[in-house]
C-alpha cells in the first residue's frame, strides 16, 4: 500500500514538474518574444527617426530605388522591342512652340487658321507665333499683322530658314551683326528659337524704321536694300500686311490669293558684293 502510494505521489510531482517546467519555457518564450518585437519596433523608430531627420538621406534613397525601378522597367520594354521608352522626356513638351488655337482670340485665330492653310504649316505653331506677333506687336508699337507678313515674306515660317548672305530664322535677322541683341536669350543659337527670332526681329524692324523715318523706308533697311535699287521686297511685305490685316478684321479672303506685285525682285535682288552692304545695315 505505502508503495503504491509513492509511486502515485511521484507521478503527482513528476507531472506538477513537468507542468511547472513546461510553463516556465513558455513565459521564458513569450517575455523572449516580446523582447524581440520591441526590438525590431524600436530599430524601425530608430530607422524612421534618422530618415526623417535627415531629408537628403531619404532623397538619396527614394532616387536610387526609383532609378534602380526604371532601369528595370526600361530593360524590360527594349526586350519587348521597345526602344522609345528609354528615350522618354516628358518634359520635351515644354520646348514645342505651339498653342492651342482655340485658346486665341477670333480674330488671332482666323490670322492663325488662314496663315496655316495658305503657307502649309501647322495651326498650333502658327498660332504661338501669331500670339507672339500680337504681344510683342502691341509693346513695340508695330501691327502684328506686319510682323506676320514680314515672317511670310522672308522664311514662309520655316524657324531653320538660312539665306546666302547668313540671315537666320523666321524674321531673317543677321545673326551676326545682331548678336548682341541674342545675349538676352542665352547667345546666337537662339536665333533658331521661333519665339526669340522674332522678339529679336520685331526690335531690329523697329530700330529700321526709327532710323528711316517711315515704314516703307524702314523695311528697305530692313532688308538691307536702302542704298540699293528698290527690290520689290517692301511692295511684296505690304501687299502681304493688307491680305492679313483683311483677315484680321473678319473678311474672307482666298488663301491662294496673290500678294506679290509683278516686280524684278529676282533680278535685282543683292548679290555678291552686296552681302556686306545687307549684313551692315540688317
Amino acid at each position: 500500500m505505502t508503495t503504491r502510494q509513492d509511486l502515485m505521489s511521484l507521478a503527482r510531482h513528476t507531472h506538477l514538474s513537468v507542468s511547472l517546467f513546461v510553463k516556465d519555457i513558455g513565459n521564458g518564450l513569450l517575455v523572449v518574444s516580446h523582447n524581440t518585437l520591441a526590438l525590431v519596433g524600436l530599430a524601425v523608430v530608430a530607422v524612421l527617426l534618422v530618415f526623417s531627420s535627415q531629408a537628403g538621406l531619404r532623397e538619396k534613397l527614394e532616387s536610387a530605388t526609383l532609378g534602380w525601378l526604371n532601369a528595370r522597367h526600361e530593360a524590360r520594354a527594349e526586350a519587348e522591342g521597345n526602344t522609345l521608352l528609354a528615350a522618354a522626356e516628358p518634359d520635351a513638351i515644354a520646348r514645342a512652340t505651339a498653342t492651342d488655337p482655340r485658346d486665341l482670340s477670333r480674330q488671332q485665330s482666323a490670322v492663325a487658321h488662314w496663315l496655316a492653310r495658305r503657307y502649309s504649316v501647322a495651326p498650333e505653331p502658327l498660332s504661338r507665333l501669331v500670339q507672339e506677333a500680337w504681344a510683342v506687336g502691341q509693346r513695340a508699337k508695330v501691327e502684328p499683322t506686319l510682323i506676320l507678313a514680314i515672317m511670310a515674306i522672308e522664311s514662309r515660317f520655316n524657324p531653320f530658314a538660312q539665306s546666302p548672305v547668313g540671315a537666320q530664322g523666321l524674321m531673317q535677322v543677321m545673326t551676326r551683326v545682331h548678336d548682341d541683341k541674342y545675349e538676352a536669350f542665352g547667345g546666337t543659337l537662339a536665333a533658331f528659337d521661333p519665339v526669340t527670332n522674332l522678339r529679336v526681329g520685331v526690335q531690329v524692324l523697329k530700330e529700321c524704321i526709327q532710323r528711316a523715318g517711315s515704314l516703307e523706308e524702314g523695311l528697305r533697311y530692313y532688308v538691307g536694300g536702302a542704298n540699293l535699287e528698290e527690290t520689290g521686297y517692301t511692295a511684296r511685305v505690304l501687299a502681304e500686311h493688307d491680305l492679313l490685316r483683311a483677315v484680321a478684321s473678319g473678311r474672307s479672303v482666298p488663301t491662294n490669293t496673290i500678294a506679290r506685285p509683278p516686280l524684278r525682285e529676282a533680278a535685282s535682288a543683292p548679290t555678291g558684293g552686296d552681302s556686306e552692304q545687307v549684313a551692315l545695315l540688317r
